[in-house]
C-alpha cells in the first residue's frame, strides 16, 4: 500500500504552515496541509472563502454513481486512473426474498451493468468489488481507510472513513473523474468545528445517539462548509465503528467532512482486520497524527466553533420522520406519537446499513435478542437484516451471532444497501396506507425506503432496533418497560454490552473482488449500444456568450428538497447509466410552492396544468430557450447523486436559484455548467411567481464575489431587479461558458 505521507516531508510542510498562521494546528488542518496542491500551499486561505486545492490519496464509487463516474472519465481520454480507485457493487441490488435469492435476482438483472463495471474497471486500472462483496464504506473500512489520508468517493457518507482518522468527502462523478484524471480536487476552505468529547455512553446510550445529539443542536444545515473534529477523554472511550457512525452521519449535518483525531482504537482496529503493516505505519507517524497542543490550551484561536459533548450525558433518542433533525428522546417518544397521531404499531425493524452493521452493531443487537429468547420470545413484526460486509457476515456466522439473529426471526438480506436507499421490495404494506418503521440507517426522507410517502421512518440504535423488534410497540422504552414472557412472566431488558471488536479477529473474506489491472493491461469495455440502461455521454454545449433572457420558472420548490425529490431512486436506479432516461424523473419528488403538486406544474405559456416537471422542461427547452429552478434553504440536501444536477442541465436548466444551498449538490451544478445563485434577501423567493419570467443580465461581466444581476418581469409588466450571490471561483466559472467542468478539462488535454 502507498502511504499519505512520508514523515519528513509532511514535518516540513506542517513547520512551515505554523509559521505562516503564527500557531499550531489541529489534526483536519495537518491533513489537509499536507495534501495541498501545490498552487495554493504557500498562502494562508481564508476560511470559508477562499478555494483549497487537494490531491486525494485514493477514490471510491459505487455502483449507481460508478456508471456516470467512468462515463465521464472516459471522455477525459486518460488511460489509466492516476490514483487507486475502487468501484463497489452494494446499491443495485433489490431486498426482497433474502441473502441468495435477491442476490441471484441481481446478477441476471443487472448483467449489462455489471459487465460494463467490471469491465471498465480492469481497462483502467480500478478495483473491483462485485455484488455481495459488501456495502462501500464498510469494505473501504476494513480493506483501504488509512490515518492521515484524504479521499473523495461518489456517495455522501464516504466520510465513514473519519472513524479511522482520515479525512472523506463525498462529491460527485464528475470531480472523481477529474481526480482519477490526475487533477487536484477543489473546494472552498472549510470551516472547522472542534468537538470536545468527554465521558463515556452509559446503558441503552449508543454512538447513534452521540450524532442524533448533534443533529439535534445544529440541524441538516448546520455542518454546511464545515469540518468536524472530534476530539477529547471521551473520543478516547469510543471504537473505531463507532466513531464511524458517528462521522458517517456527519452527512446529514451537512458537513464536508468528519474525523476523528489518530488513537489507540484505530490501531486496534487495523490489527483485528489484519492490516499490521498499516498499523505499524501509522504508529510511525503517530506525533503528527495528532493536535498540537493550542488546541487544548486555546481552541479558539483554532476552532471556528467549539461544541462540547458530554457522552455520559447523551440518553438513548429515535429521529423522524422525514429528517434525521428531528430528535426524540425515547423516553419521550409514546406521548410525542400519540399527540402526532403515528402509529403505534411497527410495521418493521430494519437493522444494518453503512451506519450501523459492524460487527459490534450486530453483537448489540444479538444480545438484546438473548434476552428474549431466555424468555421464550422472538421479534414480533418484520426483522430485517443487511450486514455491512461479507467480511461482517462470515465473522458473525462464525460466532455464533448470526443464528441468534436468524433464531429470533430476522430475514438476511445481502451485505449491501437494499431498503436505506430504496431498494426494498416491499408487499406487506401498499402504497398510501400509513405506518411506522424504525431502521438504524442514516436517512428517513419522505418515502426513501419503500417508496411508500406515508410510511413514518425512524432512525435509532442497533440495540434500540432490537428492543422494539421484540416489542411491536413504537413507544417501548427499555429503561423502563417490559415484555411479558411466553411464560406469562415480566421482565425487564438490560442495555447489552457488546465486544468492541472479535476476540478471534475479522474472518479474511475477499468476496467478489477483482484487483486492479497491470498498467499495461487493455481490456475492451463491454457496452451494449443497444442498452436501455447504459448511454455513452455526449458534451453538453458550451455558453454562447449571451445572457438568459425572459427565462421562465419551471417550479419553485416548498420545503425540503433533497436529491432524492430531484432524482428519486427507487424503480428508477436501473437507469443511473442512461441520462437520457433517467432524466424523466427530474424533480418528481419536488412539492410546487405555486400549486401544491408534487412532480407537476403548469406550463406558463399553454396554460396546461398537471404537467410532469419532466414535459414541461422539454417543452421549455424547446420553447423557450430553457427555464430556471427555484429552490428553498438547503436545495439539494442529501446524498452525492450527480444526476440531480445532470438531468436538469440535460432538460434545459439554464440558472438555479436558491435560499440557501447543500455543499455537494451546489458542486455538483458547478461541475455542469448550471449557475447555482442565492437570493442575497431570502425573503425574494416567495415574492416570485408562477408566470414571472427571469432574466440574468451581464454575464460576461461573471467574477467571483460580485452579485448576479436579475430582472423580474411580471405579468402585469412590471419589473423588479434582485441581486444573486454565488460562490463560483476563477475556474468555475470557466466551467461554466465551457459547458461543463469536463468540456474544460478536455480542453485543457487538447491543448
Amino acid at each position: 500500500m502507498v502511504y499519505p505521507f512520508t514523515k519528513g516531508r509532511a514535518q516540513k510542510i506542517l513547520k512551515k504552515k505554523r509559521q505562516i498562521l503564527g500557531r499550531g494546528l489541529c489534526y483536519a488542518e495537518k491533513i489537509l496541509f499536507i495534501h495541498e496542491a501545490e498552487e495554493s500551499s504557500e498562502r494562508m486561505l481564508r476560511r470559508g472563502r477562499d478555494p483549497l486545492k487537494l490531491c486525494p490519496d485514493r477514490v471510491a464509487m459505487q455502483d449507481a454513481t460508478a456508471q456516470m463516474a467512468m462515463l465521464q472519465f472516459m471522455q477525459t481520454g486518460c488511460g489509466k486512473t492516476q490514483v487507486p480507485a475502487t468501484i463497489h457493487c452494494d446499491h443495485l441490488i433489490r431486498a426482497g426474498a433474502g441473502m441468495k435469492a435477491d442476490l441471484k435476482k441481481a446478477l441476471a438483472a443487472n448483467r449489462d451493468i455489471y459487465d460494463f463495471l467490471s469491465s471498465a474497471a480492469a481497462n483502467y486500472g480500478v478495483g473491483f468489488w462485485g455484488p455481495g462483496s459488501g456495502i462501500i464504506h464498510q469494505v473501504l473500512f476494513e480493506n483501504y481507510v488509512i490515518p492521515g489520508g484524504v479521499m473523495i468517493g461518489s456517495d455522501s457518507h464516504t466520510p465513514n472513513a473519519g472513524g479511522l482518522g482520515m479525512i472523506a468527502i463525498g462529491v460527485g462523478g464528475a470531480d472523481v473523474a477529474e481526480v482519477m484524471a490526475g487533477l487536484a480536487w477543489e473546494t472552498t476552505s472549510p470551516y472547522v468545528v472542534g468537538v470536545d468529547l468527554s465521558g463515556c455512553l452509559n446503558g441503552w446510550a449508543s454512538a447513534k445517539d452521540v450524532i442524533l445529539e448533534m443533529l439535534g443542536m445544529l440541524t441538516v444545515k448546520g455542518g454546511t462548509g464545515k469540518i468536524f473534529e472530534y476530539f477529547g477523554e471521551g473520543a478516547k472511550n469510543l471504537s473505531a465503528t463507532q466513531k464511524a457512525t458517528i462521522t458517517n452521519m456527519g452527512a446529514e449535518l451537512g458537513a464536508t467532512a468528519s474525523v476523528f483525531v489518530y488513537d489507540e482504537s484505530m490501531d486496534a482496529y487495523l490489527k483485528n482486520v489484519g492490516r499490521h503493516e498499516d498499523a505499524e505505519w501509522a504508529a510511525s507517524v503517530a506525533d503528527i497524527l495528532t493536535q498540537d497542543e493550542i488546541c487544548l490550551t486555546e481552541p479558539e484561536r483554532v476552532y471556528d466553533e467549539i461544541v462540547e459533548v458530554d457522552l455520559g450525558k447523551i440518553v438513548p433518542a429515535h429521529a423522524g420522520p422525514f429528517s434525521p433533525d428531528k430528535v426524540i428522546r425515547v423516553a419521550d417518544f409514546k406521548a410525542t406519537a400519540k399527540k402526532e397521531r403515528w402509529p403505534e404499531r411497527i410495521s418493521a425493524v430494519l437493522l444494518g446499513s453503512c451506519t450501523n452493521s459492524s460487527y459490534s452493531d450486530l453483537c448489540a443487537a444479538s444480545r438484546v435478542l438473548e434476552q428474549a429468547r431466555h424468555h421464550g420470545l422472538k421479534v414480533r413484526v418484520p426483522f430485517i437484516l443487511s450486514p455491512g460486509s461479507q467480511q461482517v457476515y462470515e465473522t458473525i456466522a462464525r460466532d455464533g451471532v448470526l443464528d441468534e439473529l436468524v433464531n429470533a426471526g430476522a430475514t438476511v438480506l445481502t451485505a449491501s444497501c437494499g431498503p436505506c436507499i430504496g431498494q426494498w421490495d416491499r408487499k406487506d404494506v401498499e402504497k398510501g396506507v400509513p405506518n411506522c418503521v424504525f431502521t438504524t440507517f442514516n436517512r428517513n426522507f419522505r418515502g426513501r425506503n419503500d417508496g411508500n410517502s406515508e410510511t413514518r421512518a425512524f432512525l435509532t440504535s442497533p440495540a434500540l432496533a432490537a428492543a422494539l423488534a421484540l416489542s411491536g410497540d413504537a413507544g417501548f422504552n427499555p429503561e423502563t418497560d417490559t415484555l411479558t414472557g411466553r411464560n406469562g412472566v415480566q421482565f425487564k431488558l438490560t442495555a447489552p454490552t457488546p465486544p468492541t471488536l472479535p476476540e478471534k479477529g475479522l474472518v479474511d473474506e475477499k468476496c467478489a473482488f477483482l484487483p486492479p489491472s497491470r498498467e499495461d493491461a487493455k481490456i475492451q469495455v463491454k457496452m451494449d449500444p443497444n442498452s436501455e440502461r447504459l448511454e455513452r455521454l455526449h458534451p453538453f454545449e458550451a455558453w454562447d456568450g449571451r445572457d438568459f433572457l425572459d427565462l421562465p420558472v419551471l417550479v419553485k420548490t416548498k420545503g425540503k428538497t433533497t436529491t432524492d425529490h430531484i432524482s428519486p431512486g427507487g424503480k428508477w436506479l436501473q437507469f443511473r447509466g442512461h441520462l437520457t432516461h433517467i432524466s424523466q424523473n427530474m424533480l418528481e419528488g419536488a412539492v410546487n410552492a405555486f400549486t401544491g403538486e408534487t412532480g407537476h406544474g403548469t406550463n406558463v405559456i399553454t396554460r396546461e396544468t398537471g404537467k410532469r416537471f419532466a414535459e414541461l422542461a422539454v417543452f421549455y427547452k424547446e420553447n423557450a430557450g430553457g427555464f430556471v429552478i427555484l429552490g428553498d434553504e438547503n436545495y439539494g440536501e442529501g446524498s452525492s447523486r450527480e444526476h440531480a444536477a445532470m438531468s436538469p442541465r440535460f432538460m434545459g436548466a439554464k440558472v438555479v436559484v436558491a435560499r440557501s444551498f447543500a455543499r455537494i449538490h451546489e458542486a455538483n451544478l458547478k461541475k455542469q455548467g448550471i449557475l447555482p445563485l442565492v437570493f442575497m434577501d431570502p425573503n425574494e423567493y416567495a415574492e416570485i411567481g408562477e408566470s414571472d419570467r427571469m432574466s440574468f443580465v451581464d454575464l460576461q461581466a461573471l467574477q467571483p464575489g460580485k452579485p448576479v444581476k436579475c430582472v423580474v418581469s411580471k405579468e402585469d409588466g412590471s419589473r423588479k431587479a434582485l441581486m444573486l450571490t454565488h460562490t463560483l471561483t476563477e475556474e468555475q466559472i470557466g466551467w461554466f461558458k465551457a459547458g461543463s467542468a469536463l468540456n474544460a478539462l478536455r480542453e485543457n488535454y487538447k491543448n
